[in-house]
């Protein structure tokens, strides 16, 4: 594939600084980047490659003054949001499939909508419904009653359990488990532990993604909910009655207990812990490997645990890393009370 450096330009309203003539033909991050690539630079941190690159050109921000001859440059206001532009438009992978797979097991009473593609080995049970242009690669399974909206794209190995409703737009990658049970259990008084029915269903709204092998319960009465928008990576355990709102984006190993309530526009990162049955606001920022014991009410960012906002955090893990020398000093300043005693106490002697 040959595209020529003018079209890009084009595509992404930049200015080209160079030979405006030539063509790339792959992508590549900019310190592995060859001859025939082009890369971009939004980050301050990567900017150390730019002279050693030997991409043919570049995507970078409109301010950047470092100019090479070998080398293509296209500027723009947002290098970075440039670059998915042209993986969008050239590079995203196209799935050679359609139709139905003679090896899928489609329940005459299901509804398929207009050109929906089904691969190998997918079941689709009982009384489901799948939206126009779906696709539903290899090896799923949809249990009884399912409603699946428009457009929507299930990779291979996913699991679908009976009376979940997904929207439109979702993206559904291999080996995500949408509806299992949620984890209730009751001991008796011998202390054995017996299983509660888990009765409620699962509610996806539209346009969100969630990664290779999430966990969604399924609510114990009710509805367990993912808001539209949100964004969830590989690896995460939403529990049963949990709600995350729109536009929230949770990160890889976070854990979120039972009827949770998350907000909307919240960021979490990697391995967070939240217990069941608190609320976090809208608008907060949760740092890595934090632990939320309790309710948050103030949008900001929180950090540690039990998690504190993120001032306070940082204070505190600066007190911590200097406790060997307020532990030196607090022996110090022993002694020397020590020795004040001892010389306060000869001096009341001698005048006694």
């Amino acid at each position: 594939m040959e595209i020529k450096i003018s079209e890009i330009a084009k595509l992404v309203n930049g200015e080209i600084i160079g030979d405006n003539i030539i063509s790339i033909n792959n992508l590549a991050r900019i310190q592995d980047a060859k001859i025939g690539d082009l890369t971009f630079l939004y980050l301050p941190a990567y900017e150390k490659y730019f002279s050693t690159t030997k991409a043919s050109a570049i995507i970078v921000n409109e301010k950047f003054t470092n100019t090479r001859d070998d080398i293509t440059i296209i500027k723009v206001k947002e290098p970075d949001k440039a670059f998915v532009k042209v993986i969008e438009k050239y590079f995203v992978h196209k799935l050679k499939i359609s139709g139905i797979d003679k090896t899928a097991y489609v329940n005459e009473n299901s509804k398929l909508g207009n050109n929906v593609t089904i691969g190998k080995n997918v079941v689709i049970s009982s009384g489901c419904k799948i939206g126009d242009n779906t696709k539903i690669l290899h090896n799923t399974v949809i249990l009884e009653n399912t409603v699946i909206g428009c457009d929507t794209l299930i990779y291979p190995n996913v699991s679908v359990r009976e009376n979940s409703i997904i929207g439109d737009r979702v993206i559904l990658h291999s080996g995500t488990v949408i509806g299992s049970d949620g984890f209730g259990f009751n001991p008796d008084d011998k202390g054995v532990y017996h299983k509660v029915p888990q009765i409620g269903n699962v509610i996806i709204e539209n346009d969100v993604e969630l990664g290779s092998n999430v966990s969604v319960d399924r609510a114990a009465i009710g509805s367990t909910v993912i808001k539209k928008g949100v964004k969830i990576d590989n690896l995460v355990q939403i529990a049963h009655n949990v709600t995350i709102g729109e536009n929230t984006v949770i990160a890889s190993q976070t854990g979120i207990s039972g009827s949770t309530k998350i907000g909307n526009n919240c960021i979490l990162a990697g391995q967070v812990g939240i217990v069941g049955h608190i609320e976090i606001n809208d608008n907060v920022i949760i740092m890595a490997k934090s632990g939320i014991p309790k309710t948050i009410k103030k949008p900001g960012k929180y950090f540690g645990y039990p998690a504190k906002d993120l001032n306070t955090a940082l204070r505190l893990e600066a007190h911590i890393r200097n406790l060997p020398n307020y532990s030196d000093k607090i022996k110090n300043l022993e002694l020397e009370i020590e020795i004040l005693k001892k010389e306060l106490n000869k001096n009341n002697s001698q005048k006694n």
